[in-house]
Formats: structure tokens, C-alpha cells, sequence
């Protein structure tokens, strides 16, 4: 009776759907008479079969603005929700985007989208890093306004990042070189040298002879040129500004421990600061007892022993002996080459008040970076034998007691404690002294920020001649760029040319004095920028603590491995520092880091001189590329694009001919984020994404024709067959979803990702007619795979999920069908598939193209001779692989893949 109930309102339903079907039908048939001009259903409502170029052209059109709309309408601020900080570096204006801006870009659009489906509230936003060198040499060399110049490069790349279809805050956007942004830089400068973290000396600067300014070190390459020049770095002594980011060594080397893995990033951070076992104390110099208004850093490998120290050692390339310092015509009176010599010079150390005596060394150089060491005869048979030859007196700082414990003697108020709780305490005593007393390596030194040139954060500095250095009150700040007519004062900042701005009132005396004319280096600007997008508009501080502290820390930086060391470093030093003036409740900017690598183009170089030559340059009628005019043979090499190298491709080009969203797979695509990509639209890459974009749009083709057919679906009608087929889609559906999810969420394997959305794209390829029209797991299966493409080609699948809402007699209740495809829940694994057996889908290769997939025992995944015995064995090696002779089969248990190298 139940039995005959249930086929009664079965039977019912059925026949409803059959309606529905048929009305859809002569719906979709009558639009079609009308002989409508466009060609896609979100304009007509009749769906459009294939998926030709021109469809595609339609799609992107129809849906561009459309999802950039609904982008504006989800990003706004709803703390209920978890937050999810999606970050790419900020580009420099440069006016014109290449394919390494497109591929980060991508990604962080791609993974944008992805948290947002998945329940988060996310903050992807984007601003230009827009002082700098390369806009001052513009305005030099064509007479412009650096201003103006940027402003105009600022707005064309706008328009770029516009037509790629990319979704940014832009209601977020900040812009580096307008005075509400570096009003906090100078704030953030003025916090610093209140709390003597910013200081003003003469030292040995790298100067660039071509830019005529100062480099920090890091920005000088492995063959002693400019990074961005490219000549010959030169060694000068200047007054510079900097800052003291080795007091923060110790703790953002110690910092790294806590974080997730960063690609090798975190190792190369770790090996650039170097073991922080040493400090600096700060000594003051004397010359027969007077002061001469000299303080020297000195660093001491044992601090703890710092009681036992004999002399200073300094290098004969001090700077003492070669800049303007008083010292300089009497030490060199002093100075023998090769030989360790004692000076009239002491050094009074501020700890102790110890004065012990100046050498120059014989040395040529000390330790890695250092010029000035503490020689302490007791802890180094070096020093212990300079301190004999010269004859100067020491102390024994060092006991060992009984049980092999170590105490100090001779050491003040340390005395007695041991060692491990005396280097604690002394180093305590001489931060709260403010003479140094912090952990740091013998590498690292502070941060250079001076530049002698226009374009850049003014430093917020005034010069009085009976104040001395005094900042600029914040309550005046920004000081502000003035506008200038030349730019040409090399040597000296251009910023001194500008009479009314130099010429100033001291805040304190109110009498004549002069601002400081060198600006900041544009590393400083970019240091902070993470917390100015939490909080872009605030006209009253840098940043709202509780809008920092939600948003913060970055989820997701995304960026290239050359800012590894640079401008990771500074950011952190300058979160490090917010943290500790309880501007913010983290210490550390950045949680996940997502490195991505270069996009490399084929160079064409004469060996005989090493031009690089442009394509019309060379001839490709034969078997190797030569030159056209000689008939030179060609030397040729994948290379990072750039114009120099006639090498790069403009994205806009690229676009025109195979869309937004086949760009943005082929990048995905081609190589995992971490690895380079060689362009070459020849390879496999291109046509693959562009044939996995004919399917899909095949597979929804296939659900309306079944559905539309006037068949009512009934699962019931599958026989024993088809029912398995069924649930191998459902199988294939929630293996896609837990792995596609897994490798957004771990590893970021985009390209795996894509791999495994193909391998559920062939596994619905091979349904059926009556599974795809009576299955409910071919349909759930076909949501969740355009779900999961969304992020990635965002356009395409918001047109497929347009046909799919179409469908009449649809199974899927969970979806909300009268929304977009970017609005919809991420897909999750169902329960029951949880508790399934054991095994893996490994998708199947051959000669790089996707032909299907195997179930194989999870156990098995990582052994390539048992994996390709059971593909060999299954139904799909017979079909595809029996009787050919296999070169090799390689194995990816990462991505759960198998290539098989045939021929």
C-alpha cells in the first residue's frame, strides 16, 4: 500500500516536471523563432550549444561589469563573519602591467573569490607604491612633473587591471606619494626617533653614480652594481639617516619559529640576520681625558664578559679615519699598515664607565659586517694577544665554582650571578641605560633610509643651529613635497633648491633654521601599507587600532621571492615595532606568504656582442634561429620578462585573442605558484584550458538537453549499471571537492587544483545519456564542479551556472539558485563519503593530457611501480595504454597524478 502511495505521488511529480519541461522547451523554441541577435542565455534565455570564440566574447562582456557589481555589494564589512586578509605586494606605477603583475594578480583574485564562497568576510585590496627613483628620472629626462607622471600611470593601469576582470577594494585603494598616506609615514618616523629608534651619523654609504644617491646594501647586487641602475656602486662618506632595525634582530629572528612554512622564505631571512649572540654597547671617545663628541658601537661576540675588555678595535676603513671627524688627522699620525696600533684615543664605556684605550687594527676586516669589536682577553686568544703585545691591563670577569658552574667576578653589581642570568641583566641594565644592550648578529646592520633625491616621504626634520636636530610637531604634519622645476641637483638633495620650503622656523626656539632635504627610502613606505588598507580614511592616525586588529594579520601575502629578504624584513621590523608602542595587538604582519614565481619569455641573444635581439631581427626559416643579417647562430634562453630583452607580452594582447578567463587558467595552470612559467602559447597549457572550457560548457549542454527533453527524471529507472556509474560520479564529486579545497587552502597548488576539476570534468564526460538524465549525482556532481571553477574563471562559470538555473526537474535543493555562481556556498564533502573505503582517484596522463581517472588505495599513492601496475591493470591502461611502449611514467603523489610518456 505504501509501496503504491509513494508511485502515485511519484508518478504525480514526474508529470509536473514533464510540464515544466515541455514549457521550458516552447519557451526556449519561441525565443528562438523570434531570431534573436545575441547568443548567450543571460541575454536571450535560449541556450547557446557551443562554446565558440565569439560566445566566449559575449560571456566576458555580459558578466564583466556584472561581477564586479556584485564584488562591491559582498565586500563590505560584516565583522559576524570569520575575516579572511587577502594581500598581494602593491605594484609601482610603472604605467604599464606585464605578465608578472597578471599571474600575482590572478592569484590573489583567484583565492579572493575562494574564501569569500567559503563563509569569510574578505579584505583583497590594492594601492600603488608610487615614490621612487624611475618617476624622477621621467620628469628629468621628458620634463615632467613626477606627479603628473605618476598620476597618469597610476590611472592607465587602473584601466588595465579593470579589463582583466580583476575584483580589488578599490574603495580601500592607497596611494603612497599623496600626503594622506605619507602624513603617517612621517608619523610613524616621528614615532620612531622618540623612541631612539632613528638617528642621523656619517658612515661608508654605497652610492650610485648614475642616480646620484645613496643604496641601502641590499639594494646592491652580488657584483657591487645598483639594482636599479645597474652601475658600478661607488663607497662614500655621508651624513645618512637611519634606523635601528638590529635591535629587533633577535626578535624577528626568533619570531620565525611561530610561523607556517614560507617557501624557503623563512630560511632565508634566518640566514641574512644570522645567530643573534652578540650586542652592541655604546662608547663615548675621549682625547686626554676631554670629550671630543664621538660615540662609538662597539660589539661584543661575549656581552656578559663585557667587564673584561682591554681595548676598542676598530678597522683602518673606519669611518674615523677617512670622513670629517675630529679624530681623523690624529689617528692617521697614528696608523701603521698591518700593524695592530694603539692611539691617544679612549673609548669610555657608558655600561661602566671603563675607559680602555682605541686601536686600528691590523686587520683588513673583521666578522662579517662588523668595524668596531670589544677586545676582551679573557674569552679571545686574539684579543689576549694583542692586549700582551700592547700592554694593556685587564680583568678576569669568569669563576668556576666547584660544580662546574660559571659566575662573574670583577663585574659591578653582576658579580656572582651566572652566566646565563648575567648576560640577561647587563643586557637589561644598557637598554634601560639606552646605550645598546640588544641581541644581534655580527651581519646585520641598521637601515639606511636616507636618499638624496626628490621623489620620496620628506623626512620630518628640522635643523636648528641652537636646538640641534628637532622634529617636526606631529600636529604639523605632512610636511609636504613642494613643487619643484628642476630636479637635476645631484649630489645633494633637490629638496634644497626649494628656498621657502628649506628655509624654516625651529618648532622649539622659534628661530631661523632649515629642514632636512634628503627623503626616505621608498622601502619605508611600503613597510606599513598592510595597515593603511584596514583603515585607508582615517584622517586622525595611521590606522584604527580595532580595524588593524581585526583585519590583521595578512592571511594570505602574495609576492615574488626577490622581496624575501628587503622588504619582508622591513615590514616585519615595522610591525614589530607597532606591536611594542601598543599601536596593535600583533607582532607578526604576516601569517601564510604564497611565493610566486617569474613569468619567463625566450630571449634571443648574438654571442658575439650579447645584444638582445627583437623578433624582426631574426630569422625562423630554418632549423635554428639566426640572425637575419649575419646568419650569426643565436645563443637562446628562457629569461624574466622585460622590454631590454624584446622578450615580454603584453597581457592586453593576450587577452583580445583568447580571453580573461583562459589567461588566468593557462597562469593557474601551467606551473604550481612557486615555479616559473615559460611562455610559450605552443605547449600544451593554452589549447588544454581552452579544450577544458569546451567541455564543461558541453557537460551543462548536455543536463539542459536531457532535462529540457520532456522525459521526467526518476532515479528509480537506472538499472544496476547506470546506479554504479552514479555513484562513481558521486565518488569522483566528493574526491574533487576534498582535495580541490585541500590544495586552496594548504599548499596552494592552483595548477593541481585545475588537474583534479579536469579529472571530475572527464569522469562526467563518459555519463551516460539516461545517468545524465536521471541521476542526481550527475547534477550535484556538475554544480559542485562549477562552484569550484568560479574562483578560477569567474566569467565562464557564471554563464554555466546561468544554464544550469535553467534546468527544469532539478534534484539539488541546497543550492540558491536565484543567485550568482560567485555568491554560492563553497562545496562540502558529503558525510557519508567519510566514511568510504580507503582509496584515491589518481588522475591519468598520457603525454601531458588528461585521459582519466583510477581509483587506487591510498596506501599505494606515493609507490609509482604498485600505482602503475593498477592503472596498467584497470579498464582505462587496456583502453588506452595496452600494447604501447611506455618511456617513462611519472608520478606526482601531491597532486594524485600520473603521466605516462608513450610513444
Amino acid at each position: 500500500m505504501k509501496r503504491a502511495s509513494w508511485m502515485l505521488k511519484h508518478s504525480t511529480s514526474c508529470l509536473e516536471r514533464r510540464l515544466c519541461g515541455w514549457q521550458s522547451l516552447l519557451k526556449q523554441n519561441g525565443r528562438q523563432a523570434l531570431g534573436c541577435n545575441r547568443n548567450i542565455y543571460s541575454e536571450t534565455g535560449t541556450w547557446e550549444r557551443d562554446y565558440r570564440p565569439e560566445t566566449r566574447k559575449s560571456v566576458e562582456e555580459y558578466w564583466h561589469s556584472r561581477i564586479k557589481e556584485q564584488f562591491q555589494i559582498i565586500s563590505e564589512t560584516d565583522k559576524s563573519k570569520p575575516k579572511c586578509y587577502v594581500l598581494s605586494m602593491f605594484p609601482y606605477p610603472s604605467g604599464k602591467l606585464h605578465m608578472g603583475h597578471v599571474r600575482v594578480y590572478t592569484i590573489s583574485d583567484t583565492m579572493a573569490h575562494f574564501q569569500r564562497m567559503r563563509g569569510f568576510q574578505v579584505l583583497h585590496p590594492m594601492g600603488w607604491d608610487a615614490f621612487g627613483l624611475p618617476a624622477e628620472n621621467a620628469a628629468i629626462e621628458r620634463g615632467l612633473d613626477p606627479e603628473e607622471w605618476t598620476k597618469s600611470n597610476i590611472a592607465h593601469m587602473k584601466e588595465q587591471l579593470h579589463r582583466l576582470g580583476l575584483c580589488f577594494d578599490w574603495n580601500k585603494e592607497v596611494t603612497t606619494c599623496q600626503s594622506d598616506y605619507y602624513k603617517w609615514t612621517q608619523f610613524l618616523f616621528l614615532k620612531l626617533f622618540v623612541a631612539g629608534m632613528a638617528y642621523q651619523k656619517e658612515g661608508l654609504v654605497n652610492w650610485d653614480p648614475v642616480d646620484q644617491t645613496v643604496l641601502a646594501d641590499e639594494q646592491v647586487d652580488e657584483n657591487g652594481c645598483s639594482w636599479r641602475s645597474g652601475a658600478k656602486v661607488e663607497q662614500k662618506y655621508l651624513k645618512q639617516w637611519f634606523i635601528r632595525t638590529t635591535n629587533y634582530a633577535k626578535s624577528l629572528l626568533d619570531a620565525l619559529e611561530g610561523l607556517p612554512d614560507w617557501y624557503g622564505v623563512k630560511e632565508m631571512q634566518a640566514n641574512w640576520i644570522g645567530a643573534c649572540t652578540g650586542c652592541y654597547f655604546d662608547f663615548e671617545l675621549k682625547v686626554n681625558g676631554e670629550k671630543v663628541g664621538e660615540k662609538l658601537a662597539a660589539y661584543a661576540f661575549v656581552p656578559e664578559a663585557v667587564y673584561g675588555a682591554s681595548h676598542l678595535s676598530i678597522l683602518p676603513s673606519h669611518r674615523l679615519l677617512h670622513s670629517d671627524s675630529k679624530l681623523r688627522h690624529l689617528l692617521h699620525e697614528q696608523f701603521v699598515s698591518d700593524t695592530d696600533c694603539r692611539t691617544p684615543v679612549t673609548a669610555v664605556n657608558l655600561l661602566n664607565g671603563q675607559e680602555i684605550p682605541l686601536i686600528i687594527s691590523a686587520k683588513e676586516e673583521f666578522e662579517d659586517r662588523l668595524d668596531t669589536v670589544i677586545g676582551i682577553p679573557c674569552v679571545n686568544p686574539e684579543d689576549s694577544a694583542i692586549a700582551q703585545k700592547l700592554d694593556l691591563q685587564w680583568r678576569e670577569v669568569f669563576e668556576t665554582l666547584p660544580d662546574g658552574t660559571e659566575i662573574l667576578r670583577n663585574s659591578g653589581e653582576f658579580t656572582g650571578l651566572d652566566r646565563r642570568s648575567a648576560i640577561h641583566a647587563i643586557l637589561k641594565h644598557a637598554r634601560d641605560l639606552g646605550i645598546g644592550g640588544h641581541f644581534t648578529s655580527t651581519k646585520m646592520r641598521d637601515w639606511l633610509i636616507s636618499r638624496q633625491r626628490y621623489w620620496g616621504t620628506p623626512i620630518p626634520i628640522i635643523h636648528c643651529p641652537s636646538c640641534g636636530t628637532v622634529p617636526v610637531p606631529y600636529e604639523e604634519l605632512p610636511v609636504p613635497l613642494p613643487k619643484l622645476k628642476s630636479f637635476t641637483a645631484k649630489g645633494t638633495s633637490p629638496l634644497s633648491t626649494a628656498s621657502e620650503w628649506f628655509n624654516c622656523t625651529c618648532p622649539k626656539c622659534k628661530g631661523p633654521a632649515k629642514r632636512e632635504t634628503d627623503t626616505m627610502d621608498t622601502f619605508v613606505d611600503s613597510a606599513w601599507y598592510y595597515y593603511r588598507y584596514t583603515d585607508p580614511h582615517n584622517s586622525q592616525k595611521p590606522f584604527d587600532t580595532l580595524l588593524a586588529d581585526f583585519w590583521m594579520p595578512v592571511d594570505l601575502y602574495i609576492g615574488g621571492k626577490e622581496h624575501a629578504v628587503m622588504h619582508l624584513y622591513y615590514a616585519r621590523f615595522i610591525s614589530h615595532f607597532c606591536n611594542d608602542q601598543n599601536m596593535v595587538k600583533y607582532r607578526e604582519p604576516f601569517h601564510k606568504l604564497l611565493v610566486h614565481g617569474l613569468m619567463k619569455g625566450k630571449t634571443y641573444r648574438l654571442p658575439s656582442n650579447g645584444r638582445y635581439l627583437k623578433n624582426e631581427e631574426i630569422s625562423f626559416s630554418g632549423p635554428d634561429p639566426v640572425h637575419a643579417q649575419t646568419s650569426e647562430k643565436l645563443q637562446i634562453t628562457w629569461e624574466k620578462m622585460s622590454k631590454s630583452k624584446y622578450n615580454g607580452v603584453d597581457p592586453a594582447i593576450v587577452v583580445q585573442q583568447y580571453g580573461i578567463d583562459t589567461v588566468r587558467l593557462y597562469i593557474l595552470y601551467a606551473a604550481p605558484p612557486e615555479q616559473d612559467i615559460l611562455w610559450d602559447i605552443k605547449t600544451d597549457a593554452i589549447p588544454g584550458v581552452l579544450r577544458w572550457q569546451v567541455r564543461l560548457w558541453a557537460l551543462v549542454t548536455k543536463l539542459i538537453d536531457a532535462r529540457n527533453a520532456g522525459v521526467l527524471p526518476c532515479p528509480d529507472l537506472l538499472n544496476e549499471k547506470e546506479t554504479s556509474e552514479a555513484k562513481r560520479m558521486w565518488q569522483s564529486k566528493n574526491y574533487a571537492i576534498s582535495q580541490v579545497t585541500s590544495y586552496l587552502t594548504k599548499d596552494f597548488l592552483l595548477n593541481a587544483a585545475i588537474s583534479r576539476l579536469m579529472g571530475l570534468t572527464n569522469t562526467l564526460s563518459q555519463a551516460p545519456p539516461r545517468v545524465i538524465l536521471h541521476s542526481r549525482e550527475y547534477e550535484e556532481a556538475l554544480v559542485a564542479l562549477c562552484i569550484m571553477v568560479a574562483p578560477m574563471a569567474p566569467h565562464l562559470a557564471s554563464e554555466l551556472w546561468k544554464g544550469l538555473s535553467s534546468v527544469q526537474n532539478k534534484f539539488s535543493t541546497l543550492c540558491q539558485w536565484n543567485t550568482d555562481v560567485l555568491l554560492q556556498q563553497w562545496p562540502r564533502v558529503d558525510p557519508v563519503y567519510m566514511q568510504q573505503p580507503d582509496t584515491v582517484q589518481m588522475i591519468v596522463r598520457i603525454n601531458n593530457k588528461v585521459c582519466g581517472s583510477v581509483n587506487v588505495p591510498q596506501h599505494v599513492v606515493k609507490n609509482a611501480e604498485r600505482v602503475q601496475e593498477l592503472i596498467l591493470q584497470s579498464e582505462l591502461g587496456i583502453r588506452q595504454l595496452q600494447g604501447r611502449p611506455i618511456k617513462r611514467a611519472i608520478l606526482s603523489p601531491r597532486a594524485t597524478l600520473i603521466n605516462f610518456l608513450v610513444e
